[in-house]
């Protein structure tokens, strides 16, 4: 039997590699929203000299895409990327009912009692998001519940 110590090394060093990857460094995949504090107007390019494109109502949740010297590069619902002020931006979480019609539930179970439904595009505050596929959210006249992460975006 004959060992080859430069097969060795190499599996040594891709190993550290990978482990540095996955400890070490954010994943890339992570996603960072935020929602808009005030009515905004959204640019295609960070400028307000630049063309402004449309006014993006308050409580909407965005995707971070890029931030740039007061402006952040944001995508919405329908993957459309534009340009809006920090200014106008909160940490809030918010998410948006996707599904024609939410069921969201007393618990994080399909067989729970059914709290309130809401509508496509319906804005819902993120109080936790779960495990399993779920998410804990708040209705703004003060209805709570569980709802299904597939039928919002903003997680």
């Amino acid at each position: 039997m004959v060992i080859r110590r430069k097969d060795t090394w190499r599996k040594a060093v891709a190993l550290a590699g990978t482990l540095f990857c996955v400890l070490v460094m954010p994943p890339a995949f992570a996603l960072d929203f935020l929602s808009v504090a005030a009515p905004a107007v959204l640019f295609d390019a960070p400028s307000n000299k630049s063309k402004p494109l449309f006014i993006i109502n308050p409580g909407t949740p965005v995707e971070r895409v890029i931030s740039l010297e007061g402006w952040v590069k944001v995508r919405d619902n329908k993957g459309d990327l534009a340009w809006i002020e920090k200014k106008y931006l909160s940490e809030t979480r918010q998410v948006m009912v996707i599904a024609d019609r939410a069921q969201i539930r007393a618990a994080a179970d399909d067989k729970a009692t059914l709290v309130f439904e809401a509508e496509r595009d319906v804005v819902l505050t993120l109080l936790e998001a779960l495990p399993g596929g779920w998410a804990k959210v708040k209705h703004r006249d003060g209805q709570q519940g569980f709802i299904k992460s597939v039928q919002v975006w903003g997680l």
